[in-house]
Parts: C-alpha cells; sequence; structure tokens
C-alpha cells in the first residue's frame, strides 16, 4: 500500500469514494522510479470504475510492467467533486501506483473508447498542467498516445495528440519504448523525435500531415509534410493471440466496478459482417485463441484474484469453434469452486441454451437478442444474419427452458427505413410474448409472466463501415421514429408485457459529429471544454446547448458531419489510415445494402474485404457452405 498518497486525509474524507484516487489495489505493480527508464501514465479518460472494467489497459498494463526498464501506472478521470478539488486546491493530476505528477512521466497514454470522452481528455490535460496542443509542448510534457477504436478517425482530437498507435496495442510499443530511450538524451528535439516515431509501423503523428480542402468544405488531400514518413497507416495487428502477453494477474478494485469478474479473451474479430458494426471490420480477420492456453489463463487469473466470476470475452462467442470443449472445462472448475460463468455475445440456439441453463440462475437471468431491425427487409440490409424464425425458435426453447424474460436491442434510423420497419419493433416483442403464453401452459408459469423489454438506440454510422458514406438522422426524425416505435408497441395486443426504453439523441447527434469529424472540430472541442462541458458520456452532465452555441460561435454547420450523404468518391478524414479492411469492399457493400441484399460471413465464403492480406485466421481456413 502506497502510504505517501497525494491528498491529505481531509480531503480524501470529503470526497465521494476515496478509493478511486489512493491505489495500492490487489496486484498493482510498484517499481523503484530510479531503476527503470521509462515512465508510462495510462488513461482511461472516464471515472474509476469504468476504466477499471476496460480489458484492453489491463493488458498493455500487465505487459509495460513486465519490461524491466518501464513502469506503467494508472489514471483515471477524476469524478466532478474531486475536479472541483483539486481545481480548487491547485492540485496537480496524479498516477495512482506512485501519486506522483502526470506531468512528470515521459508518456501519458490514453484509451479512445468513446467519442463522447473527447472533453474528458482535455480535463487530463489540464488538471496535469500539460499543453492542450502538440504544438505547444516542449521536453518538460510528456508524449502524449492514443490508442483504441477512436484513433480510426482521430481527427477531430488531432490537434492534442502527438502520436496516434493504430492497431492493436501488443506489437510495437517496444519499438517506440527503444526509440525513446536512444533519442530523447541525445539532445534532438521534440518534433525531430516524432519525425522518427513517424516511421513505425502503425504510429500516426498527425502534426506531419497536411490537410487541404475544397470548397465544399470536404477534403481535397492529406499529405504527410515529409517524404520519408508513410502516405498512409496500416493497423498493427497480432498475428498469434496465444502467444501474445495476457494478464493473469489483473489489478482488483477496492470498490465495486461495472466488470468486476475476470475477463477471458477467447478470440478477435468477426465473421458476421454486419454492415452498421465498426468493431467487425477493425478487427477483421477473426483469429481464435488456442484452447489449452485458455483453460490455463481462466485458472491462473481466478487464482490470482479472489474473483467469483468469469467471462468470456469477444465479439461473437458462439463463432469460437472450441467453445462446447472450453466450457465443460470451466463448468467443471468453476462449479466446484462456486464461481459463476458469464456468457456474453451467445447466438441464441439449443446449444447456447443448454449451456445457459447449466451457469446460470435461471430464476435471475434474462434472455437477450438483437434483431437491430424490425423487420427482415431491414435486418437483410444491415447484414445482421438474423431471422425472425431464429428469434422466435430460441424464445420458444428459452420459456421451455424456463426463461420469462426477454431483452431486445433495435435501432432506430437505419439507412432505407421505413415506417412499416419502425412498427416491426412493436410486432416482434408481441409475437415473443403470444409465443410464452402458447409454450406455457398456466399450470407451469408459478404465478410468473412474460416480461419483454425493448431497447432502441439511434443508428450513429462510424467510420470503415458500409455505412459510412450514410446520412445520419436528426434530433427530431429519431424522435418521431421513437415516438412511432412506442404507439406501435402500445397498439400491440401484450401490451402490458412490453417495456420500452429509447436512447437520447441529443448525445447520439454529438457522438455522430464526433465518428466522422475532421480536424476543424478540434477547436470545437477545446471552446466546449472551456465552457465547462465534461463527462459528456453522462446525461446527467451533458449540456446539448453548451455545444450548439460553441458550434455557432465557431462558425461551423454540425449537420455537415450528420445529415449529409457522402458521395461514393469522397475523401474521408480516415482515408490516411487502413485497417486491412479495403474502401473498395465497404463501397460495394454498401451498394449491396441499398439494394436490400444480404452478404454471406466469413466461414462460409470470403468476400474479398482485404483482410486475407494479414494471412491469417479465418480467412486461412477452408469455406464450409451450409
Amino acid at each position: 500500500m502506497n502510504l505517501n498518497l497525494a491528498l491529505s486525509d481531509e480531503t480524501l474524507l470529503s470526497i465521494e469514494k476515496p478509493e478511486r484516487y489512493i491505489g495500492g489495489e490487489v496486484n498493482c505493480v510498484m517499481k523503484d522510479k530510479e531503476k527503470v527508464d521509462i515512465r508510462f501514465a495510462f488513461c482511461f479518460p472516464d471515472v474509476y470504475e469504468i476504466g477499471m472494467s476496460h480489458l484492453g489497459i489491463q493488458i498493455l498494463y500487465g505487459m509495460f510492467n513486465s519490461y524491466e526498464d518501464v513502469w506503467c501506472e494508472r489514471v483515471y478521470s477524476p469524478w466532478m467533486d474531486m475536479d472541483a478539488v483539486m481545481r480548487r486546491q491547485d492540485i496537480p493530476l496524479f498516477a495512482l501506483e506512485s501519486q506522483d505528477k502526470v506531468k512528470d512521466f515521459d508518456f501519458l497514454g490514453f484509451t479512445l473508447q468513446y467519442e463522447m470522452c473527447y472533453t474528458n481528455i482535455l480535463q487530463i490535460l489540464d488538471l496535469s498542467k500539460i499543453p492542450f496542443k502538440t504544438i505547444d509542448r516542449t521536453w518538460d510534457d510528456p508524449i502524449v498516445i492514443g490508442g483504441g477504436p477512436c484513433t480510426y478517425n482521430p481527427e477531430p482530437i488531432a490537434d492534442f495528440f502527438d502520436i496516434f498507435y493504430i492497431g492493436e496495442g501488443e506489437t510495437r510499443y517496444r519499438e517506440l519504448f527503444d526509440l525513446y530511450k536512444n533519442l530523447k538524451d541525445i539532445g534532438i528535439s521534440r518534433s525531430e523525435f516524432l519525425h522518427e516515431v513517424a516511421k513505425i509501423p502503425g504510429m500516426y503523428v498527425p502534426s506531419l500531415y497536411d490537410v487541404k480542402y475544397k470548397e465544399d468544405g470536404t477534403i481535397l488531400s492529406m499529405e504527410p509534410v515529409f517524404d520519408d514518413i508513410p502516405k498512409t497507416i496500416y493497423k498493427e495487428m497480432c498475428l498469434d493471440l496465444s502467444k501474445e502477453f495476457y494478464p493473469t494477474k489483473p489489478v482488483v478494485p477496492y470498490i465495486k466496478v461495472t466488470q468486476d469478474r475476470v475477463v477471458l479473451e477467447i478470440m478477435r474479430g468477426c465473421i458476421r459482417g454486419c454492415r452498421f458494426c465498426q468493431a467487425g471490420q477493425l478487427y477483421k480477420p477473426l483469429r481464435e485463441k488456442d484452447i489449452e492456453y485458455l483453460k490455463k489463463i481462466a485458472i491462473e487469473s481466478l487464482k490470482n484474484t479472489g474473483y467469483e466470476e468469469i467471462s468470456l470475452s469477444s465479439l461473437s462467442s458462439s463463432d469460437y469453434s472450441k467453445l462446447p470443449e472450453l466450457l465443460d472445462f470451466l463448468i467443471d472448475k468453476c462449479n466446484e469452486k462456486k464461481i459463476n460463468i458469464s456468457l456474453p455475445s451467445l447466438r441464441i440456439d439449443a446449444f447456447s441454451l443448454d449451456v445457459m441453463s447449466k451457469v446460470q440462475d435461471v430464476k435471475k437471468s434474462s434472455l437477450t437478442f438483437a434483431p437491430e431491425a424490425g423487420t427482415q427487409r431491414m435486418r437483410d440490409v444491415i447484414n445482421k444474419g438474423l431471422t425472425e424464425e431464429d428469434i422466435l425458435r430460441g424464445s420458444e426453447q428459452a420459456f421451455l427452458g424456463g426463461w420469462n424474460k426477454v431483452k431486445l436491442y433495435f435501432m432506430l434510423g437505419l439507412p432505407g427505413e421505413t415506417d412499416e420497419d419502425i412498427l416491426g419493433i412493436g410486432d416482434i416483442a408481441n409475437k415473443i410474448a403470444a409465443l410464452y403464453f402458447e409454450t406455457v401452459p398456466k399450470e407451469k408459469r408459478n404465478g410468473r409472466t412474460i416480461d419483454i423489454v425493448a431497447s432502441t438506440s439511434f443508428f450513429v454510422p462510424k467510420p470503415f463501415t458500409p455505412f459510412q458514406w450514410a446520412r445520419m438522422n436528426t434530433k427530431e426524425e429519431f424522435l418521431d421514429k421513437a415516438n412511432k416505435t412506442r404507439k406501435g408497441i402500445m397498439a400491440q395486443l401484450n401490451q402490458k408485457h412490453i417495456k420500452y426504453n429509447w436512447h437520447e439523441a441529443d448525445a447520439s447527434m454529438m457522438e455522430g459529429i464526433f465518428a466522422r469529424g475532421d480536424r476543424k472540430l478540434c477547436d470545437v472541442i477545446l471552446k466546449a471544454y472551456e465552457k465547462g462541458c465534461i463527462f459528456d458520456a453522462w446525461s446527467e452532465f451533458f449540456d446539448f446547448g453548451k455545444w450548439i452555441e460553441t458550434f455557432d460561435e465557431c462558425g461551423i454547420d454540425p449537420f455537415f458531419y450528420t445529415t449529409r450523404e457522402r458521395k461514393d468518391d469522397e475523401i474521408f478524414p480516415w482515408d490516411i489510415l487502413n485497417c486491412g479492411v479495403t474502401k473498395e469492399f465497404l463501397l460495394r457493400e454498401w451498394h449491396t445494402a441499398r439494394k436490400g441484399l444480404p452478404s454471406t460471413n466469413c466461414k462460409k465464403g470470403c468476400l474479398g474485404c482485404g483482410a486475407a492480406s494479414y494471412g491469417v485466421g479465418v480467412c486461412k481456413e477452408e469455406k464450409t457452405v451450409e
């Protein structure tokens, strides 16, 4: 336990959950700072409970600390009460392990998981007393680096970062650290160092790329300012996940966090090809981990943490080829130690339901389906690969197995959506409710009845998806569609058994602006932060009015980024990056979607997306036509 705390006892007692700021948790890494060459502060720009649940930081935290010459520590966004105290008392932001000032570190790394956390990045820089913009920093400041899914369009925050790491973090950090050690102490300037960094594969240094615009506001060109750095930055990817570092001693928090369990990543990537899904494209091709490796990791992690639950992590767990064997192993090991098994991302079929009945308490669990759209026509447009028959058959099997709670997830505002698609949401919820009463005789219900929760989020087009060309609905259109959905559900025979929830339209609009935005948004984000915008991902703090006011003051039309359908040949702010999936493939899928046609998945046939260039995973397997 670190006794040299940055905060006084009086300050700690004055704030909510002081455990967020004291460090010293089980499995946190302490080193002698005099015996390391590089100090890395790793930040999740949100509150501790959210950040501590993120697997990516746990992986890189463990990997960096496995290097003798590196000490990696953690930083999270101080909650609003702590933020106020730090500003009032002029307390600089500190890392948890050493409680040392973040400004004194060599690197400050951010994982960028969600666009609505962008103002929290500025909060971290501000409280650390690090200049907001890379152009204003010196060697007295850390090198600021970002990674994660939002770096696949980092342009709205490009001015605030020295480097963006494009791709999976296990592959190139050692090279970056060695370059830093070799160059910093020989008198090289900070800008010269960043020039050398830009030559490392996967490293995007935005200050070294010049953006020119057309009169209509779209991009004319993005070019490197030096001839010896790449015109296109290709994502970094692990070719054999079973040989990469994986933490078996993750940090265990003092307080309950969002994901309070061992997380076992079983594979990366997805074969499904849903056209709205960014992760499905970014992490192609699907790569599985060796089952014996997974068994070893699972047992070690449970032993080293004392957790009473283990969760399998992937985009689609049902697609892991050795899932039955892995689950049999886990059930055998976990039952004897009273450890729960969590199985997110399962397709609902007979096998999955059988497994769930073994590992879950049926009385407490809900069955989750994500039809995403209310009609089969719309599910074909988005290439969901799920039919109404699949949903009803899975529901029937679940009801026979004792389930009586169903969660349904849909999106509103998908390209080509009609009123029929919207009303189909209530229709399918009603069919599931009716099926319960047909399937379960009254005498076997034990006083229970069917409970269905239908939730809708608003569709946000994302980079590197076939829908990156699509227009996004306005706030008014979204709310009108939510109202139609609600009325459609209320008109159903079984409406009293169906509850309806919907997402906030204002936050979705902002997410859409940032998702496909360009560098012009850097000044908007900075000015909004200076107006007090922070924790925008939290509805109680999100102030849409301030954002709209800021766009007006900056002379920028936010609808340019949202409601405008892109032309086929438009240059996007993220075209300088390559995620392995080609723009030609995505455009082909966009046109296929507009014809209302589905495409096959990666195990049944290759669509020529470009990811086969990595030569690994599902791309090397023989295709099996069912």
